[in-house]
């Protein structure tokens, strides 16, 4: 009895493993996040040429619930991407104080703002709310961006035509890339735009709107003209660039209403129309425009202008090393879309690159790569915006914009295609030992002077 019992156990122990090792053999292999093709009322949510767009507008209300009803519920794991980041950097300790700084922020929001995330939380009764504002607003207290972008204006550009290319670069503990998504948004009364980012998400970090005015956001860790790095009296980034493409044509209109706007904290937006392109370098004190010298623009994560600029940079999340990756493409006569997508693919930060776009604001064309890191190499992938932002009756109901191919560009040097050079390895994000989840500086200064020749010379105390 006691040899059978011993048996039966011994079976049941080795049962257990291996429905153990099949449950985790399920998980690895299981089928990354893919949005459903679905409607709710007149917004709906479909792959055009691979890609998931949501088309959504009317009054706050209605935005926020169809946000809520095509994305946000559908993609109920994404709202635990805030608090899970800040676990992964040490800081879950902290993580009442973020929220409760976080929420602080909801009292900036413009009423409009308030209102479409007040309906997108009524229409997720599953989700904890706390999340979902820390998804809209922790990003200011918090910095994890390091994104690279370059632009050529038209004298400089193989279409003839200025174009602003970007990688956005962020953590994804593994699952954030799946989750990319383009949002058309025809708000009531005011311009329709586009937003590269993800479900539940009020604001903008890369986008353009039916004038052709496309922004792209960047991180910045300090500044020279003694601006608070966050100020709790500011309106939420994103928030602000979101309401640069619902109210703004041009560069020189974005700049005027951003030095109107109260703001958070540094960052670097780099922004072109289609007759003009620059960075605008953004503090709560200040806001500079640096244009495209020669046709040529590029940032990272830190200042160039000589009002804001540092004598010396930390190589915080290689800033320094991805802007001179991109600067070197300087030297040549004229950039394309695959020009620009081999300068990215070049600064790519391996598995924390998982978006990677270029913007032809004249034509108001988006070619976009997402669904793996380093999104860079990946084939970009055509849409036609101008299409998506026109009025919903006058379009066609297609799921590829009428009149448009499938087009695809692929970065010169992508490993499996042409054998050029491997994506890199991606670098560790690094830690600060002072204040868990904040980025610390690479332990060597880089001169102000190593710049990828884009700034004037810089005066030194």
């Amino acid at each position: 009895m006691k040899r059978e019992w011993k048996w039966n156990a011994s079976w049941c122990v080795a049962l257990a493993s291996l429905l153990g090792l099949a449950a985790l053999a399920a998980a690895w292999t299981e089928a990354p996040f893919r949005y459903a093709d679905q409607t709710h009322g007149s917004a709906r949510l479909s792959h055009m040429n691979g890609i998931p767009v949501m088309q959504i507008g009317g009054t706050p209300e209605e935005i926020g619930e169809q946000a809520a009803r095509l994305a946000v519920l559908a993609a109920p794991k994404l709202a635990t991407y805030p608090r899970e980041l800040v676990n992964h950097f040490g800081g879950g300790g902290t993580w009442p104080v973020l929220l409760a700084l976080s929420k602080q922020f909801l009292n900036n929001f413009p009423p409009d703002y308030r209102r479409e995330l007040d309906a997108l939380i009524a229409h997720c009764p599953g989700l904890d709310p706390d999340l979902i504002i820390a998804g809209n607003t922790l990003f200011d207290i918090k910095k994890y961006i390091a994104c690279t972008s370059l632009m050529v204006e038209r004298s400089r550009s193989a279409t003839g035509r200025v174009l602003l290319g970007r990688n956005l670069d962020f953590p994804t503990l593994g699952y954030l890339q799946h989750y990319s998504l383009v949002t058309v948004v025809r708000p009531t009364g005011k311009r329709a735009f586009a937003a590269i980012g993800f479900p539940g998400m009020v604001g903008v970090l890369s986008g353009m709107n039916d004038a052709g005015l496309a922004l792209v956001v960047h991180e910045v860790y300090a500044s020279r003209d003694g601006a608070s790095v966050l100020d709790f009296k500011g309106m939420p980034y994103a928030l602000c660039f979101r309401k640069v493409l619902e109210e703004c044509a041009t560069v020189a209109e974005a700049r005027a209403l951003l030095e109107k706007l109260p703001r958070t904290t540094h960052l670097n937006l780099a922004i072109a129309d289609p007759e003009t392109a620059g960075v605008l370098e953004i503090t709560a004190k200040n806001v500079i425009f640096r244009p495209a010298e020669e046709g040529f623009a590029c940032c990272t994560n830190h200042f160039l202008s000589r009002e804001l600029t540092l004598p010396q940079h930390h190589n915080i999340y290689l800033t320094v090393d991805r802007l001179e990756a991109v600067a070197a493409r300087r030297q040549l006569d004229k950039l394309g879309v695959a020009d620009l997508a081999g300068a990215l693919h070049a600064a790519n930060l391996g598995v924390h690159t998982l978006q990677t776009m270029v913007f032809e604001p004249e034509t108001r064309t988006l070619w976009l790569a997402i669904g793996s890191t380093p999104s860079s190499a990946l084939p970009l992938k055509r849409l036609d915006l101008a299409e998506l932002l026109r009025p919903s009756e006058t379009r066609p109901a297609a799921s590829q914009p009428a009149g448009r191919r499938c087009v695809f560009f692929r970065p010169p040097f992508s490993p499996p295609e042409r054998g050029g050079r491997p994506a890199p390895r991606a670098p560790p994000l690094p830690r600060s030992p002072g204040l868990p989840g904040c980025p610390a500086a690479d332990a060597r200064p880089v001169p102000a002077s190593r710049h990828g020749g884009q700034v004037a010379p810089i005066r030194r105390a």
